[in-house]
């Protein structure tokens, strides 16, 4: 069953949210990058946020780029969107093992440990808008609300899961973003938080075969909800070429590139993303270097 992003905004326009499951995006996620259990939940919930922080975009050119930087055994995580659902990332040490902070459920925020949340939004402007805050918990959720709370003033609440197997396999992956607009009363903010403390988790929810409008409807219980038609159907896909590698190299400029050629004679690069790896012999790289030195 495909991925989906189900969007929904209540009749008065006071709240709005995003529900997702992201079980196919963050299973092949694990298969490229060959997680161990830890590091899958926390690169799966960075990814599950940022396919709905992308879905919240409108330009069919926009990227958004959230980087946690935490000082935990994990190293950094990154993950890059865009408004049509693609969503890719990486984690700098994905093999990290570390004991259980309660029977079946994965520390994630001790192997991200303390740092920061960067959020980058290239909406074609001239400067891209970023924005940098302290991670409050390092389990990516409770993050990502804090986020919209003090970068963009809007009171939010963030849900992210992911249930992995005895064999690290990934069983299911979803979440949930709910934010107040202006138009919201102090009672439709109550409602939520009563709604939101005697909500199971995600992937208990995934797991008793509930969909994403039944997930947004028992989050927004009690209000006249509206959801809109067009479904997202977030993808794992990285957009990587040769011809991108090649402009990475020319970038290294005519000094390291020469001395690249005469040290090594080759090249291999491996896309971070997806570890696809592109090769460059000597002959290839002479042809990038002249490139370089007939501007």
């Amino acid at each position: 069953m495909a991925d989906t992003i189900l969007r929904g905004i209540s009749a008065t326009g006071g709240i709005r949210i995003f529900v997702a499951e992201t079980t196919e995006t963050v299973r092949r996620a694990q298969q490229i990058h060959k997680t161990y259990p830890i590091a899958t939940a926390a690169l799966g919930r960075l990814l599950t946020a940022g396919a709905m922080m992308g879905d919240m975009m409108k330009g069919e050119n926009d990227r958004l780029t959230l980087r946690v930087a935490g000082d935990g055994p994990l190293g950094k995580l990154i993950v890059t969107s865009d408004s049509s659902g693609h969503v890719k990332g990486y984690v700098t040490n994905p093999l990290v093992e570390l004991p259980s902070k309660a029977p079946g459920k994965l520390n994630v925020g001790a192997a991200v440990g303390q740092g920061t949340l960067s959020v980058v939004c290239d909406l074609g402007m001239k400067e891209p808008y970023s924005a940098q805050t302290d991670l409050v918990s390092g389990e990516i959720a409770e993050d990502i609300t804090s986020y919209f709370a003090t970068s963009e003033q809007v009171p939010s609440a963030c849900a992210l899961g992911v249930l992995v197997d005895t064999d690290g396999s990934v069983l299911n992956a979803g979440g949930f973003i709910l934010q107040l607009m202006p138009e919201a009363t102090d009672e439709d903010a109550i409602l939520l938080e009563e709604n939101i403390k005697k909500l199971p988790p995600i992937t208990t929810l995934l797991s008793e075969g509930k969909s994403p409008e039944d997930i947004l409807l028992t989050v927004t219980e009690g209000f006249d909800m509206f959801m809109y038609q067009n479904e997202t159907k977030p993808e794992y896909l990285c957009d990587c070429t040769r011809e991108r590698v090649c402009s990475a190299l020319l970038g290294m400029g005519k000094e390291e590139l020469r001395a690249l050629i005469d040290e090594q004679g080759k090249a291999e690069v491996t896309c971070q993303f997806c570890d696809r790896i592109y090769n460059f012999s000597k002959e290839d790289l002479e042809e990038l270097y002249a490139r370089l030195t007939k501007k």
